[in-house]
């Protein structure tokens, strides 16, 4: 008989595409959950994928049982919701702060889903660039920052949402621009394009050119589209998370290339004062963001939630 664990598996999967990635969402080992897909197979007696050099397929009774998944994890969702409405008010305000300036780009779609759930709150972005976002907190100014993992501090609480990869971005014309992937000795000389934020908050310097003894001159701009017209027309470089430049390479406005031979990987989180945390909207806005991420952003991984 198919189970709710089942059907969450199933969405998993249709999101990553990829048994590996669709176990760390579901909290199991890729063994059992590889055990879950042939116990729901050898039910209905039919296979559920295909194996592609893509990834798993669906086959038409797969698709079927997705569609299922997909309304009955809805409703459940929406029950939950209904549930808490009925055991209290659930009206407040959720001011959120951005560390990572690019996650404008995947917010909009976050924010519209997270009012369609709970419309009775009132969600509100902190404007502005901050040197310390996590002192809003402490502060009363804001109630959640999406960031960097920061430093273990009493009456915080931090949600893992996922991992991702940082570009170096390139004129198409730049010298680099046959070189499959950048280290930090072929920077040097260059002018380093970012956001208007001290340097212990840009990977690029932190794990990759301090390290190397490198310094470059820092050009600033505060929008991505600022940034990346800076790059197109060459009075710089810039260090991207791969979703923010994704669609001004497939249109040929720049390179993107890999910076080092394993990547510069960093990795989001959602921190919390411990009183918010408790709030069952704010564990909905963590869920969306990690769905929608998972969904919509190429090349992302989820971190495994805290214990």
């Amino acid at each position: 008989m198919i189970e709710v664990r089942h059907l969450r598996s199933l969405v998993a999967i249709a999101e990553s595409g990829k048994l590996a990635t669709a176990a760390e969402r579901v909290h199991v080992s890729q063994s059992a959950l590889s055990h879950q897909i042939k116990a729901i197979e050898s039910h209905y007696g039919v296979p559920l994928f295909d194996r592609t050099r893509q990834g798993l397929r669906f086959t038409p009774a797969g698709e079927r049982l997705l569609a299922l998944a997909r309304e009955v994890l809805a409703a459940i969702s929406a029950a939950d919701r209904d549930i808490e409405r009925l055991k209290g008010d659930t009206r407040g305000e959720l001011r959120v702060v951005l560390e990572c300036h690019t996650c404008f780009d995947w917010l909009m779609p976050v924010m519209d889903e997270f009012r369609r759930r709970w419309p009775e709150v009132e969600v509100d972005l902190v404007a502005g660039f901050h040197a310390d976002p996590i002192a809003l907190l402490r502060n009363g100014r804001a109630d959640m920052v999406i960031g960097s993992q920061p430093a273990a501090r009493r009456g915080l609480e931090v949600a893992p949402l996922f991992r991702f990869e940082i570009l170096a971005v390139i004129a198409n014309e730049h010298r680099l621009r046959n070189k499959r992937r950048i280290e930090a000795a072929d920077l040097a000389g260059e002018t380093l394009i970012t956001y208007p934020v001290p340097e212990s908050r840009i990977d690029l310097i932190r794990e990759v050119l301090e390290p190397a003894g490198i310094h470059l001159e820092r050009r600033t701009a505060e929008l991505t589209v600022a940034v990346l017209q800076l790059v197109a027309s060459r009075r710089g470089v810039a260090a991207l998370p791969n979703w923010g430049v994704k669609n001004y390479v497939d249109h040929d406005y720049v390179l993107a290339k890999r910076i080092g031979a394993r990547g510069l990987w960093s990795e989001l989180y959602a921190t919390v004062p411990a009183a918010m945390a408790r709030r069952p909207y704010v564990a909905d806005f963590v869920a969306i963001v990690r769905d929608t991420c998972a969904a919509q952003l190429d090349g992302i991984e989820l971190l495994a939630p805290a214990a």
